[in-house]
């Protein structure tokens, strides 16, 4: 136009900025949902860039469009990006399975930013957060949302997590002693101690009798460890305390330094596990979510970026509305 130039104007069967039709960008988008960036544009004939920018334009419509009814069971939990500690945080609904935030970081800020942009009726409707024990994720907890001192939870998991290293560490040095005396009772053993007897089939179970009924050391780490995990059956408050306190005085005098070092960890988180017994809450879900992270991290061998690594995991796992309005 010799007034205004050249003006971009809306078709319906086109995006604002792409160069595509909506109809070839849905066909994309269905491939990315089995496949890789690098496998799509090698089959439809495109640059690595133009299939990641369709990818990303898909997620910021979904993004834009989501609207999401307040979640009442929240986990949040670092994955890892590169090695060498290299983490960002996520943020799901442990109900729907759904990735609500991806942040770039593994710092307080990081789930506190998006906690304080939820509204009042958002945070009221959270019934439980459940998490591991970063100290940065639960100040931000207790500094935004209300009462979270009853709605943190740290899970079975985490807990099984640190007691089955402890024993590990009882193992170890207790074989290190007997081999010198020539004794290989403990050789070749760890995975009996740090196996769930739930998942031992019954002829290992068996197998395992004489060792853990043994006067070894081990055998009493191994026994202070599931004692504590069979607390999880409680209702009550009180008594879950009680079992706890209890559990706490045998592991303190149990005269095993990796034991008593790991109950008082669980003691200074004691609050934050009593709820998760109570609640009956688990993080099974947020760790489930990682796993599926993982695998799509291993699929697409790395990401370049953070940007591209939380672009693929809204894509994926973000339950988002991602074609265009012209392919609906």
């Amino acid at each position: 136009c010799p007034e205004h130039g050249v003006i971009m104007i809306h078709v319906p069967w086109s995006e604002p900025g792409s160069h595509f039709t909506a109809l070839f960008e849905a066909f994309v988008i269905d491939w990315l949902k089995d496949s890789t960036i690098s496998a799509v544009a090698r089959h439809v004939r495109l640059s690595w860039t133009a299939i990641s920018n369709i990818q990303g334009r898909a997620v910021q419509r979904g993004l834009e469009r989501r609207k999401l009814t307040p979640s009442k069971h929240l986990g949040v939990d670092e994955t890892s990006f590169r090695k060498r500690h290299d983490y960002v945080t996520v943020v799901s609904d442990t109900t729907s399975g759904i990735v609500l935030h991806v942040a770039e970081d593994r710092r307080k800020s990081s789930f506190k930013g998006w906690l304080e942009g939820l509204d009042d009726a958002e945070l009221s409707a959270i019934e439980s957060i459940s998490m591991d024990m970063w100290p940065g994720y639960i100040n931000a907890a207790l500094e935004v949302v209300p009462g979270a001192d009853k709605m943190i939870c740290f899970d079975r998991f985490h807990v099984a997590k640190h007691l089955g290293e402890a024993v590990d560490k009882v193992r170890r040095q207790e074989n290190r002693t007997l081999m010198t005396e020539g004794v290989k009772d403990l050789v070749g053993t760890k995975y009996h101690w740090l196996k769930n007897p739930a998942n031992m089939s019954h002829r290992e179970w068996n197998a395992f009798e004489w060792l853990r009924e043994s006067s070894h050391k081990t055998a009493r780490a191994w026994a202070i460890k599931e004692l504590g995990m069979s607390i999880w059956h409680y209702v009550s408050r009180t008594w879950a305390q009680k079992a706890w306190d209890k559990w706490y005085s045998w592991a303190i005098r149990s005269r095993l330094e990796p034991m008593k070092k790991a109950a008082r960890m669980i003691k200074s988180h004691l609050w934050g596990i009593i709820n998760a017994v109570v609640l009956g809450v688990s993080n099974g879900p947020a760790e489930s979510i990682n796993s599926r992270i993982k695998a799509i991290k291993v699929k697409s061998r790395g990401f370049r970026n953070k940007q591209r690594f939380a672009n693929a995991i809204y894509f994926h796992l973000g339950g988002l509305d991602l074609y265009p309005a012209g392919a609906r």
